[in-house]
């Protein structure tokens, strides 16, 4: 059922990201001051916390709460030390408090596979779906396109590429719309015979599938609009995406270096770029509430960018409360349950 009404409980991992656990502890000061109906729930070894919220002269006043955790995890950590190694970290904490109903979502910006495998482990999977995907809407310069997974799998198999397409065409009918997305497999050829064995027998499962299949999408058309879903493996999404992100932070310091000369024109070059390409700001700043959900988990996980700081916590957090304030659990698994009928899953 959609969470309507009264405090909703945001679980956030605080030793996870770059710049944690300092950007995390003024990330939540920031959510709660805005007085809004949340709690957030910080997760870590409640000496560091306590000590953090103190060196920021946080209000005992605001809706923050702490959880200890023994451990979090490091660099040198696998993505399945969520489980193996270090199953009460901070981030395992976390996602196990939406499992027991503690915590209505989940927020970690630490290493995306391990908060994968985490909502996997401890909170499940939806009927119908085997593995997550991370969702990434290229708006900025493909209007009603999004990417997925973005993330959270490297390798993946033929069907749950299948599952994905299944996601994302139900995704792009609520975010934008569209009552019948047209959906796209990137390949290395726009000919069926293209690509990996995955990706070819993926090919011939998207075309029995019932969903709107405009075939295989090359590089050089994820921006075209053909396909307002395209679907590939985590490695390949996360490697377009921040690419993508890239994109126009290289192109306004290559003018500004074009226009050195011309100082009165170089002035413009910021401004502009700001103005008209929003796409400069990292995913983790996009206003797009699909960004960064684990799609898929049984609950709403919300991966923010690891070099997250408080303001895009601030809005990570936000976005997790909008997520269940939309029941995107609920919806997803409803419209799962139609395909999964009609024998399309």
């Amino acid at each position: 059922m959609s969470k309507t009404d009264g405090i909703i409980r945001i679980a956030v991992d605080a030793m996870g990201g770059d710049f944690a656990p300092d950007e995390i502890v003024k990330g939540a000061i920031l959510a709660t001051q805005r007085g809004e109906d949340i709690e957030v729930i910080l997760v870590g070894p409640i000496d560091i916390l306590k000590r953090k919220w103190s060196e920021y002269g946080a209000s005992n006043k605001l809706s923050v709460r702490f959880i200890n955790a023994d451990s979090f995890l490091t660099e040198v950590d696998s993505a399945v030390s969520v489980i193996r190694k270090k199953s009460n970290s901070s981030i395992a904490v976390a996602v196990k408090l939406v499992r027991e109903g503690e915590a209505d979502a989940a927020v970690g910006a630490g290493y995306s596979g391990a908060v994968a495998v985490g909502a996997i482990q401890y909170i499940g999977m939806l009927k119908g779906i085997e593995r997550p995907a991370i969702i990434a809407p290229l708006s900025s310069f493909a209007k009603n396109t999004l990417l997925l997974d973005a993330g959270a799998n490297v390798d993946c198999k033929s069907h749950q590429l299948l599952s994905f397409g299944v996601v994302g065409s139900i995704c792009a009918k609520s975010l934008f719309g569209i009552p019948n997305p047209t959906v796209g497999l990137l390949s290395t050829g726009s000919e069926s015979t293209k690509g990996g064995e995955v990706v070819r027998e993926a090919y011939t499962m998207f075309q029995n599938s019932g969903l709107n299949f405009v075939g295989n999408i090359e590089g050089n058309d994820i921006l075209s609009g053909r396909a307002n879903v395209i679907i590939c493996d985590g490695l390949t999404g996360n490697v377009i995406l921040k690419f993508y992100e890239s994109i126009s932070g290289y192109a306004r310091a290559w003018i500004k270096n074009k226009l050195s000369k011309y100082p009165l024109l170089n002035r413009t070059v910021d401004p502009v770029f700001h103005q008209f390409f929003p796409m400069a700001r990292k995913s983790y700043e996009s206003e797009d509430e699909v960004s960064g959900i684990l799609w898929g988990i049984n609950g709403i996980v919300k991966i923010a960018h690891g070099a997250s700081y408080a303001s895009h916590i601030n809005h990570a957090i936000m976005s997790a409360r909008n997520a269940v304030r939309a029941n995107i659990v609920g919806s997803l698994s409803l419209e799962l349950a139609k395909f999964k009928a009609e024998g399309k899953l």
